[in-house]
């Protein structure tokens, strides 16, 4: 009996090394170089950048942007769609009928962030190709070592096109988990590329310590402060608020009182790692592209849109506490949630069912959205503040522990959300063949 409880179902086995073999094959994508750039310039550029807005990008591409790899762009174009799609659903009433109409309009609009999706790629593609070809290594070699192909191409029109397609096929992988694998697709990309760099990261380190750039109290400080904070971030996202609740008597006795008595799973931080993801999609387009426009007050703002600038951290905090409540909006509503317990008896002791009851789960939803704001800020600018103040020669800030950690929470859930539907369909099938056996 204790080899069932561990045996892993066949769907699910399926699904996991389905999972793995897209990872795998995105991975492998990150080296394939785009047409016409010569990949040791690049390299060097990238690597003389430093940490700063080209650090987070390569960090959520996999090492994608300093090899300039035809994935370069990674899937963030797409997370950037589907937010746009996603606030005007709230501002146009067309888009937000296509949202009532169920699965057709959701295909509608998937077509639609589809669509956006190359829009926008072509867009930072073009930028990227225009400031490749004005650009050199440190060395003073070109980064752009074939400006035409086939004598008639211009690099221009070819490399946007390659990105293009390099985030096409990501977007395209990501729905394939979402069918057939395990976890959220984009998520567990992002995941991946993140996850790839910390043997690098590892290496940087002793590397450092080698050399005596750094001392072994300090690095066990940076490792003793990741490993912090690697267990606030799993003690807040397992955290939940429950509230009370009783539901009418439809018994008698001490059994059936006790079947009376629930409560509603609410989780202190709900967006999970949604909003860094939205913000960080949000502020790397703008600022990437102004990375690639050479005026003086573009260049101003390039500066501080980086990981360690000030505007940048302004606008990812209010980013932040704005997904947290919008992404909330979206997927709870407490209304309903009142109207589902009122239809079934159920009531929140010392509150009066109906619109008193929606009242008082919005309030206490409002509050943990609050604090799950202000947790995810912190986590998110902290370490990131901390780290480049170290000098440390790699980026590998809270947002990407926040994800690491968040995604690998989720996916967890998920796989034991299959492990228990399989358990429950062994044990109906455990039961039917008990009672075969009885009746003959």
């Amino acid at each position: 009996m204790a080899a069932d409880n561990v045996k892993i179902p066949t769907e699910l086995r399926d699904r996991l090394l389905f999972t793995l073999m897209v990872l795998a094959i995105y991975r492998i994508g990150v080296h394939v170089p785009t047409p016409g750039v010569d990949g040791n310039a690049v390299l060097e550029f990238f690597q003389a950048q430093g940490g700063g807005i080209f650090g987070l990008f390569n960090t959520f591409t996999g090492g994608a942007l300093e090899q300039f790899s035809v994935l370069a762009l990674g899937i963030m174009p797409y997370i950037s769609a589907s937010i746009i799609f996603q606030l005007l659903q709230s501002a146009v009433p067309q888009l937000e009928a296509l949202k009532k109409e169920g699965e057709a309009g959701r295909k509608k609009l998937n077509q639609y962030t589809r669509y956006a999706t190359v829009i926008l790629a072509l867009a930072q593609g073009y930028a990227m190709s225009r400031w490749f070809m004005n650009s050199s290594s440190p060395t003073g070699d070109a980064l752009v070592n074939t400006p035409m192909f086939g004598g008639f191409i211009p690099f221009q029109i070819m490399t946007p096109i390659t990105l293009a397609a390099g985030t096409c096929f990501i977007m395209w992988l990501g729905e394939q988990i979402n069918e057939k694998g395990v976890g959220n697709g984009a998520s567990l990309i992002i995941f991946a590329g993140i996850a790839a760099g910390i043997p690098s990261g590892a290496i940087s380190l002793y590397d450092m310590l080698s050399k005596g750039d750094m001392s072994l109290p300090v690095a066990l400080i940076v490792l003793g402060g990741m490993v912090a904070a690697i267990a606030g971030i799993v003690y807040v996202e397992v955290a939940q608020r429950r509230i009370p609740i009783h539901y009418s008597q439809r018994g008698a006795g001490k059994q059936a009182m006790q079947q009376q008595q629930s409560h509603l799973p609410l989780k202190l931080n709900f967006a999970n790692v949604i909003p860094p993801i939205f913000a960080s999609s949000l502020l790397l387009f703008p600022a990437t592209m102004a990375q690639f426009i050479d005026t003086p007050w573009m260049q101003n703002i390039s500066q501080q849109l980086t990981p360690t600038g000030s505007i940048y951290n302004v606008l990812f905090v209010g980013l932040i506490i704005f997904f947290c409540f919008f992404y909330t909006e979206i997927v709870f509503n407490p209304t309903e949630v009142s109207d589902n317990l009122k239809k079934y008896g159920g009531f929140v002791p010392g509150i009066r069912a109906g619109r008193s009851t929606a009242d008082y789960i919005k309030r206490v939803l409002d509050r943990l959205t609050v604090f799950g704001s202000i947790y995810l800020s912190i986590v998110c600018i902290v370490p990131t503040l901390i780290v480049s103040k170290m000098n440390l020669p790699f980026y590998f800030g809270g947002t990407s522990l926040l994800i690491l950690v968040g995604v690998a929470l989720d996916t967890s859930q998920q796989i034991q959300s299959h492990l228990l539907t399989a358990r429950y369909e062994g044990l109906k099938k455990g039961i039917k063949v008990r009672s075969r056996r009885v009746q003959y």
